[in-house]
């Protein structure tokens, strides 16, 4: 089969061919029908080296998958040959009390996953292929009716991190409250709609770019503020002095960072889901009163179950763009140059 390929830290992947891979016990392989190119794959192409990660390559990329299951190893129940599925793309050791509870992203067993901390198209080959080897059948999660693989596939990643890190701040958004969305990108313009549909917030969206305001808006934004020096004082006004309940940080930069600190409200939460490699300097005086700042990680497979089926609802609908296997670094070249909208789906 064909497979786009990392060969090495620092390097264009290769689309080359490989052996069709074949299930073990407990394992299945997933026909591909859609493998969404993220962000996080510009870092391992051209920023990771030797001793970043606990992994390295060659493997394939693509670590949002979606496809049917097309092969099923010895003792794998509750699945069928042909079935429509999704791939929880985070793969733990399956032992521990975290990865029992469906949270693999928090293994605390890392040596005992298929690979430390990482999983398909993170250090192990993923969906960027015509079939994807998934090592255990619990990592498989069953699309609900009416979701095509190639819309799903985005909703794994691009879905379910932006519904993580909102479903962790639900009891800060009822009605009266207020969230900002920093950055509307492939993740942000999804968070915008996940919080219309999940929350009763106000929400407020904040780009660099005309285009980006544009498309909040058309996800249900109740108002867009451009960024620049006058934001902070825009989103003040719009709160009544108060500031957001929450901010939700997709691009993570020293400036964005800055800018949810000037608008964070008291009590409130500062989310950093961007890997824009910001800093922030955290003290008594530096930031509002018991304002609480985390990083978030993916999501549990139990999210991802509710993610999806907010897709199949038509509750939120990630924007995409397909290209053919062959035209995949065509998708990173777009996503590098900043003209890609919305989120680029691969479908071999």
């Amino acid at each position: 089969m064909r497979a786009l390929r990392l060969q090495d830290w620092r390097s264009t992947p290769e689309l080359i061919e490989v052996p069709d891979p074949t299930p073990g016990p407990g394992q299945v392989v997933v026909r591909i029908g859609g493998a969404g190119a993220c962000h996080s794959d510009l870092h391992l192409m051209e920023e990771f080296e030797p001793g970043t990660m606990p992994w390295n390559p060659p493997f394939t990329l693509g670590h949002e998958n979606a496809g049917w299951v097309h092969a099923l190893g010895d003792g794998v129940t509750g699945l069928s040959v042909g079935q429509p599925v999704a791939v929880f793309g985070a793969w733990g050791c399956g032992t521990c009390a975290r990865c029992r509870a469906g949270v693999d992203t928090y293994c605390e067993n890392p040596s005992g996953a298929p690979v430390p901390s990482g999983g398909g198209g993170l250090g192990l080959d993923g969906g960027m292929a015509e079939f994807e080897l998934v090592p255990d059948s619990r990592h498989v999660v069953p699309l609900p009716e009416g979701l095509d693989p190639a819309d799903a596939a985005p909703l794994t990643d691009a879905g379910l991190t932006p519904y993580h890190a909102i479903r962790r701040s639900w009891p800060k958004l009822p009605p009266g409250s207020t969230a900002v969305v920093i950055g509307v990108g492939g993740l942000g313009h999804v968070g915008v709609q996940i919080l219309k549909a999940t929350t009763a917030a106000r929400v407020l969206a904040v780009d660099n770019r005309p285009e980006a305001l544009r498309l909040a808006e058309e996800c249900g934004a109740d108002r867009t503020v451009i960024s620049g020096p006058s934001a902070a004082e825009e989103i003040r006004q719009a709160t009544g002095g108060r500031g957001a309940d929450v901010v939700l940080d997709f691009v993570g930069t020293d400036a964005t960072l800055a800018l949810g600190v000037a608008t964070a409200r008291t009590v409130g939460d500062l989310t950093i889901v961007g890997l824009g490699g910001g800093t922030l300097a955290v003290s008594f005086f530096s930031v509002p009163y018991e304002v609480s700042i985390a990083t978030t990680y993916w999501g549990s497979r139990l999210e991802l179950v509710e993610v999806l089926d907010l897709g199949a609802r038509g509750l939120i609908r990630p924007t995409t763009t397909h290209f053919p296997l062959e035209n995949a670094l065509d998708a990173y070249r777009q996503m590098r140059d900043g003209t890609l909208e919305g989120r680029a789906v691969i479908v071999p």
